[in-house]
Parts: C-alpha cells; sequence; structure tokens
C-alpha cells in the first residue's frame, strides 16, 4: 500500500486489520494445542481481509454494501460460515459498522451521482420557466407591434409617398 493510499484509509480498517491479526494468531495457538487443520485460520484471514476491504470501500468481489451477506460474498465464503461458525467476527464486523463515521467511497461516489441526477430536473424545471416567461414577453411585443402596425396604416392616405432613405458612404 502506497502512503497516500494508507493516509486515506479508514480508521476502521486499521482496527479490524489490529483484531483479525489477533484473532488469526488465536485461532492458529488453539489449532496447534487441539490438533486441528489451518482451514479456520484460513477463513479468519479471509473474513478479515473481507471486512477490511468493506471499511476501506474498496471491495473486490461483492457490491460493497456493509452487510453480512456483502462480507461473505468478499470473503469467498458461504452465509452461514458467518452466522453460525464465526459470530464473533460478525459482531466484530457490526460492531465497526456502527461506529464507522462515514460511508465507503462506493456510497459516496453513488450519492453525489444520485445528487447531481435529482438537481438536473429541478435545473430543467427552471430553463423552461425562464423560457415560458421570455415566449410571454415576446408575444406581448409582437402584439403591440401588430397594433402600432395596423394603426399606421390606418393613418396613411392613398397620397402619402414612402421615400427610401439614402445610405450614406463615407
Amino acid at each position: 500500500m502506497t502512503e497516500t493510499q494508507d493516509n486515506e484509509r479508514p480508521p476502521m480498517a486499521d482496527i479490524a486489520t489490529a483484531i483479525g491479526d489477533a484473532l488469526v494468531q488465536a485461532a492458529a495457538a488453539a489449532a496447534d494445542t487441539a490438533g486441528t487443520g489451518r482451514s479456520e485460520d484460513a477463513e479468519v484471514r479471509a473474513i478479515t481481509e473481507a471486512m477490511i476491504r468493506l471499511l476501506a470501500g474498496v471491495p473486490l468481489r461483492s457490491d460493497g454494501q456493509l452487510t453480512i451477506k456483502s462480507l461473505a460474498e468478499e470473503a469467498g465464503l458461504r452465509r452461514n460460515k458467518l452466522t453460525h461458525k464465526h459470530t464473533g467476527l460478525k459482531d466484530l464486523f457490526y460492531a465497526l459498522v456502527r461506529s464507522q463515521d462515514h460511508r465507503p467511497k462506493i456510497a459516496d461516489q453513488l450519492q453525489a451521482d444520485n445528487d447531481l441526477l435529482r438537481q438536473k430536473p429541478a435545473d430543467l424545471r427552471a430553463g423552461h420557466t425562464q423560457l415560458k416567461e421570455q415566449l410571454a414577453r415576446l408575444a406581448r411585443v409582437i402584439h403591440v407591434l401588430e397594433v402600432e402596425n395596423a394603426q399606421l396604416r390606418e393613418q396613411s392616405q392613398a397620397s402619402d409617398v414612402v421615400r427610401p432613405l439614402q445610405r450614406q458612404t463615407h
């Protein structure tokens, strides 16, 4: 990770990383004493990494929503692994989501797009109203010009001579 990416990383992702590392070490120690395989260790690591990606707002395999379904998708596991086997990680994820004071980048971008799309009709309505008002003014001007033209025709007589103005050349 570069220095700029590290600075942009939300604090919840750092917390998830630290807790995940501790959980992996604890699971490894428990597996060594119990003599079980490393599959649980791999699951804990996958869930922790998925938590970090979701909390940082950079999902790889899911829609980026902060839900257990997306977390399981992101970790490449079935949802029941989180709801039945790794309930502590599920609870940790929910706690981190609740304590997070910002939305993921993907949600920010969707919100910005939504705001632009909501503003567009309002701008179009304002432009439409402005054009209607301008049209009404132009219609009044045309009407006044027609009335003046009619009055000038009534006042003119057949013997009146219309002389064109001479162009002046410089």
